[in-house]
Formats: C-alpha cells, structure tokens, sequence
C-alpha cells in the first residue's frame, strides 16, 4: 500500500477551489447578462479576465505545491 501525498491532497484543494470560483465566476455573469443584455459585451470580458486570473493563480499554486514536494 502506497502512502498518501500531502501535494495529492493540495492539488486536488487547488483545483477544486479554481473550479468552484469560475463557475461562481460564470453564475454572475450569465445573472447579469439577463438583467442587462444590452452591457453583455462588457460583462463577457470582465468574466473572461477574472477567469484567466483564477486559472494563472491556480497553475502558480500547482506548480509551486510540486516544488515544495
């Protein structure tokens, strides 16, 4: 039986907790799209980069959990 890694364990926290903010992420943009269709242009690109913020913090996070393994 092989032992447990701690970084197994904190990559999985690391990914679970980026999925949840984007999706969290897309929820109120598609929310506010419906309210405001008319600024979906501008609405589409702030999810976008917020998005791209969460997934670059979150391959920092993976790459520096291996590196401290």
């Amino acid at each position: 039986m092989e032992t447990f890694s701690l970084t197994a364990i904190g990559l999985g926290i690391i990914v679970l907790g980026a999925g949840l903010g984007i999706s969290k992420i897309g929820q109120a943009a598609l929310e506010a799209m419906s309210r405001q269709p008319e600024n979906s242009a501008k609405i589409q690109t702030a999810m976008i980069v917020a998005a791209a913020l969460i997934e670059g913090i979150a391959l920092f996070a993976i790459v520096v959990s291996w590196l401290v393994d």
